[in-house]
């Protein structure tokens, strides 16, 4: 696969503080790349150096085969970008807004197709202002996609769902990875990331300190289990990097015990150890 995004180096500081430490890393074309991290982290540093909207320090980036830094308007024609906030035009409709937009663009998406892939057809003559905070978010992502973009950046774009709409959004988000759009997560949802992520990078203090599959992340898939259960002693807890055999041990007299439970680390577990070391 071709890299849609790769990273060396990369640092930005400031007088007295270093935002983002010599970090590395690579998106492949057509991949949803989750960064996670504490506020202050560095996550949107880095992400606005990709974006091209802030100057690095040192290091090399190459975003879609061009450095941010110098690109021009045809390659910011390429990306699609949802902030967590975004001032909207209130008083026009979601179908002004999004045709508004669209003219932005060399080769735009048809807006009504762009507007039935947010769920918004029934909406698509009420003025933006009157849409609840979801439905904005759906106008948010609308102008994200109606360029056609090859990578988007998605910041932190669920925020303030229920939990149904933040459903219906994951199912837009792979929506487009399946049309093969390259997209670049940050979110504080850890669920989110294990839903929607092929890969995960955790980054603190400016350095990414793990990277991996939501299932491997931080060695999740080979980290010891929890295995509880009870029997006529009592109840049991023991810690195995091997619970199938174990399970199997304890059933080598023909009796099942009860209460059997198996837990490795959850995904958020792992995030709040991995932060937690290096702070």
């Amino acid at each position: 696969m071709n890299k849609a995004v790769k990273v060396r180096g990369l640092r930005k500081e400031y007088p007295g503080h270093t935002a983002v430490g010599g970090i590395d890393l690579d998106i492949e074309q057509g991949e949803v790349f989750a960064l996670l991290g504490p506020n202050g982290a560095g996550k949107t540093t880095t992400v606005e150096i990709l974006e091209g909207h802030r100057k690095r320090t040192k290091g090399e980036v190459d975003v879609l085969g061009e450095d941010p830094g110098t690109a021009g308007r045809a390659w910011r024609a390429r990306l699609g970008i949802v902030l967590q906030t975004a001032n909207d035009a209130a008083e026009l409709t979601v179908a002004e807004t999004v045709r508004h937009f669209a003219r932005y663009y060399p080769n735009p998406r048809d807006t009504d197709e762009v507007i039935e892939k947010v769920g918004l057809t029934e909406k698509a003559g009420a003025r933006v202002k009157s849409l609840s905070g979801g439905q904005r978010r759906r106008v948010d992502v609308a102008l994200g996609i109606i360029g056609r973009p090859e990578l988007v950046f998605l910041d932190e774009p669920t925020t303030g769902f229920d939990p149904a709409a933040r459903r219906q959004f994951w199912e837009l988000i792979r929506s487009l990875a399946r049309e093969g759009t390259t997209i670049l997560l940050t979110t504080h949802y850890l669920d989110e990331a294990e839903a929607l992520a092929d890969r995960v990078a955790v980054i603190t203090r400016g350095a990414i300190v793990a990277e991996g599959t939501p299932q491997t992340l931080g060695g999740r898939a080979t980290a010891e289990a929890t295995v509880r259960w009870a029997d006529e002693h009592g109840a049991h807890l023991e810690r195995t990097h091997f619970p199938a055999k174990l399970i199997r041990e304890l059933s080598a007299d023909g009796r099942e015990p009860s209460e059997l439970t198996v837990h490795r680390p959850t995904l958020e577990e792992t995030y709040l150890d991995l932060i937690g070391e290096a702070r």
